[in-house]
């Protein structure tokens, strides 16, 4: 089983930019943490960044037919990308949407997201054990899914 993590804008700036709020994680760090979690189920973790919204939109695209499910934090695009959400609902594969902050507790225009409707759920608020989340939950889907 194989997962696309994608990553949108500033998130390669993690350990960077503000570590209050998200950390003192590099991505680096973030990026080896997700591939080996899933390895160590059993599973593959491609996890990509870009801070341009038409480069997550081809990551999206080349999850179709390459990869089983996403995990995708879309950084400042979850507030306003139709793009992302069309992408995620064309290629239709499961996908959880993660935040490393809790977006609901912050400033009044990061509460809504328009990308989580083309996911299956969203992870918030619990830092990048979020992501590990969302693998564990989509792998065991996935497994529910094979067994039936």
């Amino acid at each position: 089983m194989k997962i696309m993590v994608i990553n949108g804008p500033n998130i390669n700036m993690l350990g960077v930019r503000e570590p209050d709020v998200y950390g003192n994680t590099a991505y680096s760090d973030l990026e080896n943490t997700i591939e080996e979690y899933a390895k160590n189920l059993g599973a593959e973790a491609i996890v990509l960044q870009s801070n341009g919204e038409g480069e997550i939109i081809d990551f999206i695209h080349h999850a179709l037919g390459s990869c089983d499910a996403i995990v995708i934090n879309p950084g400042a695009y979850t507030h306003y990308s139709y793009a992302i959400l069309d992408a995620l609902k064309a290629v239709n594969l499961p996908a959880v949407e993660v935040h490393i902050s809790n977006i609901h507790k912050r400033d009044d225009f990061r509460k809504k997201s328009v990308t989580a409707s083309g996911c299956i759920g969203q992870i918030c608020g619990l830092g990048i054990r979020g992501y590990l989340l969302a693998i564990d939950y989509l792998l065991n889907e996935m497994r529910e899914e094979d067994d039936n």
